[in-house]
């Protein structure tokens, strides 16, 4: 990892938001819509159906063939645009498409198509997924995706839908890898644009605490061993946040134990409005358990988790 967050600018102008006309789907479009504005980006919001396989009658057996009327076509486009044009979406570029296959292909496949820079999409949607299970498409847009993913949980009142979307507590665990560095870059651009304040984390798993107990340095105690470690690793976060403009209120964080537990714990004790990590590689092991962390805290975090990956 870069000893310090690097000036990048940070560009999101095309923003892709599935939708499937629920109250939670408006949710994850009214986080895509806060984001455009700051970064005025454009959104496509993007409706994906199956079409009934009706019986084509003729000479020999009976063939079942995907049809679907204009008409129905046009009133699913018809319905995707009302469902974006609210008083909240004034002023942001919207596209309106619907598409007909399996939705997470589908999404995956818009998004590659335009090139987008952010999907943001809700965890859950109209089948009702318990919250510890992270329905079936978000999963497979989180690990296929090769752009930015904001997973938008359902929220835990009504009472706020009206309220607006602001970042106005940011919290971005690091491991010193390339891919939160490069996470902390988007942290720290979303802090600035929204106002808020940032905590940047970093937990010292249990596995290394005692792993040090037989890898200390001779005529060494643990504990020496684990202060000395401590006192680099705080060393270590404010070389990284170093780079972060004078105006940002940020402050780092080290704590001990399970990194997803603790990412949730900090998350919850300081009423986080947004989680912001980096997820390592795309190797076959990565697509198949999408990083233990990662997926722990998507599934049980209640505020919004924009995920990167390593690029």
């Amino acid at each position: 990892m870069t000893n310090r967050t690097e000036r990048i600018m940070i560009e999101i102008r095309q923003i892709l938001c599935p939708i499937d006309f629920s109250e939670h789907s408006r949710s994850a479009l009214d986080n895509a819509i806060a984001i455009a504005r700051w970064y005025q980006a454009r959104v496509t919001v993007l409706h994906v159906f199956s079409s009934a396989p009706l019986p084509a009658f003729g000479p020999g057996p009976v063939v079942f063939e995907p049809i679907i009327l204009p008409v129905d076509r046009d009133r699913l486009l018809a319905d995707t645009k009302a469902f974006a044009d609210t008083e909240g979406t004034a002023g942001v570029a919207i596209d309106a498409v619907v598409r007909d296959g399996t939705t997470a292909a589908e999404i995956l496949d818009q998004a590659n198509s335009m090139k987008a820079d952010l999907v943001v999409i809700g965890t859950h949607g109209r089948s009702g997924f318990e919250r510890l299970v992270l329905g079936s498409v978000a999963e497979k847009v989180l690990r296929k995706a090769v752009c930015p993913v904001m997973t938008v949980p359902k929220r835990l009142s009504e009472a706020v839908s009206a309220s607006p979307v602001l970042y106005k507590r940011i919290l971005c665990p690091v491991d010193f890898s390339e891919s939160s560095s490069r996470a902390l870059q988007y942290a720290v651009s979303l802090a600035e644009e929204s106002d808020g304040r940032l905590v940047v984390l970093h937990v010292v798993a249990h596995e290394f605490e005692l792993k040090a107990g037989t890898d200390y340095d001779a005529g060494m105690t643990v504990k020496n061993f684990l202060e000395e470690r401590e006192h680099a690793l705080l060393g270590g976060l404010q070389e990284v946040v170093a780079g972060a403009p004078d105006f940002l209120r940020m402050e780092t964080l080290m704590t001990h134990g399970k990194p997803w537990r603790e990412v949730l714990r900090v998350a919850a004790e300081r009423d986080s409005d947004l989680i912001v990590m980096g997820v390592q590689g795309r190797g076959a092991v990565d697509l198949m358990l999408f990083g233990s962390t990662t997926q722990h805290v998507v599934r049980e975090a209640s505020c919004p988790v924009l995920t990167l990956r390593q690029v």
